[in-house]
């Protein structure tokens, strides 16, 4: 019980859930059923990929800016950035409890963090306003349904750029290049991702983090949940060994409980983009505009120290961008 109080109790202040977490066990071989808390129903997580990917894909490769960024408020009349404009706010589909990149700050109530900041410099290319934004919380199994049913125009959740995802929605360009490790307790032996043999492994539902962990030759006893701060709260009530996703989350997780500790390389990469539906084309374009300008005004620099300053070592440059036309 070395951390039951105040560790669980700072994951769920975050969190802003109960302890009831609806742990999942992942359809594969390597599955195990992890005893769930009542009330919760148990069937298999799905899959995070629909559609197999164009063999000669290059998600990461984006569509180029049409040129400099228009006024604020002066979008291309029929344009989606026109329609959001008239609206008079960004609607973003973002994470509330994933310190540092997207959470709701328990003591002032504001979502805040990297991906947020984000949205911010959109909001504030479209309306001259960075905080003209509705957010609405998402899973990260909810991503694409939310983009594709028109219920957000943009998603900015920690969304990993691939060749399935980028048949369904529209990306930017990278604007985070994130790694997946391993957490684990600090008293755990586990030392990397090839110690996870026989270990209960936490990802969540409709992650790449959770189908990279299908493929690793270890062959974790995988469990799935709806938020990153379950995996932590799992750990901590003893029914998941380790999580396992991108070097930034599990930074956060750390931070939230100095019991454990982040171990091992990275073994899969994680670039991170702004999607928005696959119809918007010229949404992507003005995004990948607003993208060049803080990356080259140093306002991406700022936000890395900021909200991750040394955790995950030196501060990097930010990701060159690459286009496909």
């Amino acid at each position: 019980m070395r951390r039951a109080v105040a560790a669980t109790a700072l994951a769920l202040a975050l969190a802003g859930c109960g302890s009831n977490v609806p742990a999942q066990p992942v359809d594969s071989s390597s599955s195990v059923t992890v005893p769930e808390p009542p009330g919760v129903a148990g069937s298999p997580a799905p899959t995070t990929s629909t559609n197999a990917p164009d063999a000669h894909c290059d998600a990461t490769a984006s569509l180029r800016p049409s040129g400099p960024l228009p006024a604020p408020g002066q979008m291309p009349d029929g344009s989606t950035m026109a329609r959001i404009v008239q609206r008079g706010r960004l609607i973003a589909g973002v994470d509330q409890n994933t310190y540092p990149m997207g959470f709701r700050d328990p003591v002032t109530g504001e979502v805040e963090g990297f991906d947020i900041d984000m949205l911010h410099a959109v909001s504030d290319a479209l309306f001259g306003d960075p905080n003209r934004i509705q957010f609405k919380a998402i899973t990260s199994a909810d991503r694409i349904p939310a983009l594709q049913q028109g219920q957000v125009d943009v998603v900015a959740r920690t969304f990993t750029i691939d060749c399935a995802r980028a048949q369904q929605v529209g990306f930017s360009t990278v604007y985070f290049s994130a790694g997946q490790r391993v957490l684990v307790d600090s008293d755990s032996a586990v030392r990397d991702v090839g110690d996870l043999s026989g270990k209960k492994v936490c990802a969540t539902k409709g992650s790449t983090s959770l189908e990279a962990l299908t493929e690793v030759a270890s062959k974790p006893d995988l469990v799935s949940v709806d938020n990153w701060t379950d995996c932590l709260v799992l750990m901590q009530q003893g029914q998941a060994d380790a999580t396992s996703t991108d070097d930034t989350i599990l930074a956060g997780l750390a931070a939230q409980d100095p019991y454990t500790k982040v171990v091992g390389p990275r073994f899969a990469d994680e670039p991170y983009g702004l999607a928005v539906p696959k119809t918007d084309s010229d949404f992507v374009r003005f995004i990948n505009a607003v993208l060049e300008k803080i990356r080259a005004d140093g306002t991406w620099t700022a936000d890395y120290k900021h909200w991750l300053g040394d955790r995950l070592g030196p501060v990097p440059a930010p990701p060159a961008p690459r286009y496909v036309d």
